[in-house]
């Protein structure tokens, strides 16, 4: 049977079973999130997302609590992963998620929104049948930080991927977020 997407409630659900299982454990798991958790979580510009991107320490504990979690909540078995950090920054930009209380047991940080547009340019995929890609949330970025040009996007990259370029999708797809907005 397929796994539903995870709306804000089940995540916030699913992190706070963590959380209890990881007081329980007589441990604080430092749990970093990402990609579509933060869109859905942080800023409601999503209703759900397929799996909950972080980065979790300690995370031997972490991996095991995660698959407690997922078979006490019928979520799959990754639906928390750290598939992420082949994509992050060796200099990271985050802050404290203190909107939402998930216990003692976990303390969670997310991207600051800038370091969050950079990871989306850098990966900018495009969508897929099933799976929606970067550019609706590099889109949603651009706007809340009032980014004005592809100058001033490639800056926000540079800051943290000095040694990268963006690549000719994510200019596009920046252009056309500045050309809509000067309309």
């Amino acid at each position: 049977m397929p796994y539903e997407n995870l709306s804000r409630a089940r995540i916030v659900e699913a992190l706070g079973r963590l959380g209890q299982l990881a007081l329980e454990k007589k441990v604080t798991l430092e749990v970093s999130l990402y990609g579509g958790a933060v869109f859905t979580l942080v800023y409601a510009s999503r209703e759900a997302t397929k799996d909950v991107d972080a980065v979790v320490h300690p995370s031997a504990i972490a991996r095991d609590l995660a698959l407690k979690v997922a078979r006490e909540l019928n979520l799959p078995d990754d639906w928390l992963n750290d598939n992420v950090k082949q994509f992050l920054a060796d200099k990271e930009s985050k802050r404290q998620l203190i909107e939402i209380d998930f216990g003692k047991g976990l303390r969670v940080s997310v991207p600051t929104a800038a370091y969050l547009l950079a990871l989306k340019l850098r990966a900018c995929r495009a969508p897929l049948p099933g799976y929606a890609g970067d550019y609706a949330d590099i889109r949603f970025l651009l706007r809340k930080m009032g980014v004005k040009s592809v100058d001033a996007a490639r800056s926000t990259h540079d800051k943290f991927f000095p040694h990268d370029v963006l690549s000719d999708a994510a200019i596009a797809v920046v252009s056309s977020v500045v050309e809509e907005d000067s309309r």
